[in-house]
């Protein structure tokens, strides 16, 4: 052979073993990320090859499915009461996509998990019959938050102190996502992204903003917590109105006839007095307020339940004028209602915050558990003793100050309002905000709620917590209460 035809051999035997090494790191390494790609066409007909599995809620599906009649994708989801339960399904679409706990557990919704295949199933990699997902939602609870939401736009998160358990969890403008579930469903998807109120994006979860005098519970838990202030009917020094530290500005309170001065952090939180959490605050620190705000949930960044929410924050870098202003819930807090809710909720539960879960369990078609959420797994947040002080401000708050409409007849119910400054200089409307906590000392059943308000078409003048939220928070917790 001469060296010219060795040459040639030798080059397309090395073009053939690259060709060879390239097709074993194809189909060995790189062929899950291949599979699992968003744009290939197999894994959506593969969803919908077959019915899927359902989300549950209460033992009923609030999902289905049904034949599209033609095409590769020979099922399509259905949602019999869309809009009530969006908040929680989110939405499978053969053209968009899929979120929420829809997205979460897509495997085990389209029989593509691993754990509902048999050993036959996992050689061949036939698809399994789907599996489904069981929520904490109960029915009535989210109707009636649904329901007393209304035309607003807003949130509502309602949970079991105790337990964690989600029961409620509602964003209104809501969507039907039967809307957008197929292939030729452009003009609606257009429609929900151009809406300016954004029904896409869930306000529960997924849309921090400022929490007002809600957080005003926050750095009264910090100032007994560490001593600040001995107990809820201490007096304080705090001088009305206040003079933000290093500064001329003075901060006043909403009702100026109010005892606010040197109140007692029972009173403050009865009239929402800025002036003695503002100063509380600033006396306190930026970092001791945040520790306490941390320990009820705040700055988490992968709060999932499962589906994860936004975080909440608390600034850091301020000086004193800046980290009074977040004693009263503004400057650059944020928080979502859920995180609002764990609040009330930590503190109705003596204390003690149980992790906020959706889902309880996830099964396959036969019912046997795949997944379990237990109940109850909890961390303590402040002292019992603490926690049973400002449940006592709170319940103040709703018999005898600025949350009365939230009152339920033969129910403990404690509460705090909120109104929180929105755009530049307080240019828009307020955030109408109450999160809350109801007992039924009979049955035993308790719920912690948390609604915000983020605009009702109500004048500038007419928004307030009491007004707007607290009606809403009282319909939701009287219906966890009937359970």
């Amino acid at each position: 052979m001469n060296r010219t035809i060795r040459r040639a051999s030798v080059f397309c035997l090395l073009m053939v073993l690259a060709l060879l090494v390239r097709a074993t790191w194809v189909q060995g390494y790189e062929a899950r990320a291949l599979a699992d790609d968003e744009h290939n066409r197999r894994n959506t007909i593969a969803r919908y090859a077959q019915p899927l599995g359902d989300i549950i809620v209460a033992g009923s599906p609030v999902t289905g499915s049904k034949a599209t009649g033609g095409g590769d994708l020979r099922y399509q989801r259905t949602y019999p009461e869309g809009e009530l339960y969006a908040a929680v399904t989110g939405y499978s679409s053969q053209a968009y996509g899929a979120t929420q706990l829809e997205g979460i557990y897509g495997d085990v919704l389209d029989g593509t998990d691993d754990r509902l295949k048999n050993p036959a199933g996992l050689i061949t990699g036939e698809q399994a019959a789907p599996g489904n997902v069981l929520t904490t939602i109960d029915p009535g609870v989210q109707k009636a938050a649904y329901e007393a939401l209304g035309g607003d736009k807003g949130a509502v998160v309602a949970i079991d102190p105790k337990t964690g358990r989600v029961l409620g969890m509602v964003s209104t403008p809501s969507y039907d996502p039967a809307r957008i579930s197929g292939t030729d469903d452009g003009d609606a998807w257009r429609e929900l992204l151009d809406d300016p109120d954004k029904p896409l994006v869930n306000r529960a979860l997924r849309q921090p903003l400022a929490p007002g005098s809600t957080f005003k519970l926050v750095v009264a838990a910090a100032a007994l917590e560490n001593g600040l202030y001995g107990s809820v009917d201490e007096a304080t020094r705090s001088p009305a109105p206040y003079t933000l530290p290093g500064t001329s500005t003075v901060l006043r309170n909403e009702n100026a006839s109010a005892p606010c001065e040197n109140a007692s952090l029972r009173t403050a939180l009865r009239y929402s007095c800025n002036n003695v959490f503002a100063k509380a605050a600033a006396d306190l620190g930026q970092d001791k307020v945040k520790k306490m705000a941390d320990a009820f949930g705040f700055d988490t960044e992968k709060l999932d339940i499962p589906v994860r929410a936004a975080q909440s924050l608390y600034p850091t870098g301020m000086d004193r004028a800046q980290t009074a202003l977040t004693g009263i819930g503004q400057f650059e807090v944020t928080a979502t209602p859920l995180q609002m809710a764990m609040v009330s909720a930590a503190l109705a539960n003596g204390g003690e915050l149980a992790a906020p879960h959706l889902v309880s369990q996830v099964t396959d078609g036969d019912g046997s558990v795949l997944e379990e959420t237990g109940d109850g797994d909890t961390k303590r947040v402040v002292a019992a003793s603490t926690a049973e002080q400002l449940r006592s401000a709170m319940v103040t708050v709703v018999e005898e100050g600025t949350g009365t409409n939230a009152r339920i007849a033969g129910a403990e119910v404690g509460g705090k309002t909120g109104t929180a400054q929105n755009g530049v200089d307080n240019s828009n409307t307020p955030y109408a905000w109450f999160t809350s906590y109801a007992k039924d000392a009979g049955s035993g059943k308790e719920v912690a709620v948390a609604v915000i308000v983020e605009d009702s078409g109500s004048a500038r003048s007419e928004v307030s917590g009491n007004g707007l939220a607290a009606p809403i928070a009282q319909k939701t917790m009287k219906a966890a209460l009937e359970r």
